[in-house]
């Protein structure tokens, strides 16, 4: 399996339209839940490998480069998911795991992307916003949290941070989780149904479906400002989590395979270190 072929169909181009998208649909991809589910395990064996391979070059000091995953979705989409199967598959130590929440009251006082600008990931580690600054342009524009200049000049500052991110050597791969309403009602529900996902629930979320269409337009606004070739907008049709997780996988090797991390060279004589360790 190829991920620079199937999970091209996922990347928002010219004319894209989020209705368009069907989220029980699992483009590009001809297998099933089980095959899906080996192809995720093959994967991760692949991702450990390129991931330790980068690891190790920031631990030698020569790593230049770095991946950015930005998940966004509405709630239930699986978000945690995908950080718990797929990126947690990997060495921990390599993983820079970033959840904005609302911003305090120090952060307010600065321009939105000052504190993402903190908490992106230094060479040789994979860095992962669970949401993002687009929040600063989704609920920020359907909740009206700022004015509508406001909103607008963010979509072209968001451009130029993220280009200026990408020229630096992060690969920036985002992702839109898309669930249909029904699938989050569904998801939603098992959760008050369980006492141990009860933790997982937030009364607000029904508040937020509610604005179900305000969301999906700014989604697509979102698409269209800032779908861009340094950083290129992919959607996920999420109803099926396996799928959901296969392909935000693929995305990542991708990544990772044009990085093309390699082993540090020993600073050190192996041979005279062989010596001294048998003598020792």
């Amino acid at each position: 399996m190829n991920a620079h072929t199937w999970t091209q169909k996922l990347q928002v181009d010219d004319g894209f339209r989020l209705a368009d998208i069907d989220p029980d649909s699992k483009p590009g991809y001809v297998g099933g839940k089980s095959h899906g589910a080996r192809d995720l395990a093959a994967g991760l064996e692949s991702l450990n490998g390129l991931q330790e391979r980068l690891f190790a070059e920031s631990r030698a000091g020569v790593a230049k480069d770095a991946v950015l995953l930005v998940l966004q979705a509405m709630d239930s989409a699986g978000k945690g998911g995908i950080v718990r199967h797929v990126v947690g598959g990997v060495d921990p130590q390599g993983v820079a795991l970033a959840a904005f929440k609302a911003p305090t009251a120090e952060e307010r006082e600065h321009d939105f992307l000052w504190r993402v600008e903190k908490r992106l990931p230094d060479p040789g580690f994979i860095g992962v916003f669970d949401r993002s600054h687009y929040e600063d342009v989704l609920i920020g524009r359907v909740r009206e949290l700022a004015a509508p200049a406001e909103i607008e000049r963010r979509y072209d500052a968001i451009n130029e941070f993220e280009a200026r991110v990408a020229a630096s050597g992060t690969r920036i791969v985002k992702v839109m989780l898309h669930i249909s309403p029904e699938e989050q009602k569904s998801r939603l529900m098992e959760r008050l149904d369980r006492p141990d996902k009860h933790w997982k629930y937030n009364p607000g979320d029904v508040d937020e479906r509610m604005l179900w269409p305000q969301y999906m337009e700014a989604y697509q606004t979102v698409f269209d400002r800032t779908s861009t070739e340094a950083a290129p907008w992919h959607v996920i049709p999420a109803n099926a989590k396996w799928y959901a997780r296969l392909a935000v996988q693929e995305l990542l090797l991708a990544a990772l395979e044009d990085i093309d991390p390699q082993w540090p060279a020993a600073d050190f004589d192996v041979e005279a270190e062989k010596k001294r360790l048998a003598a020792s």
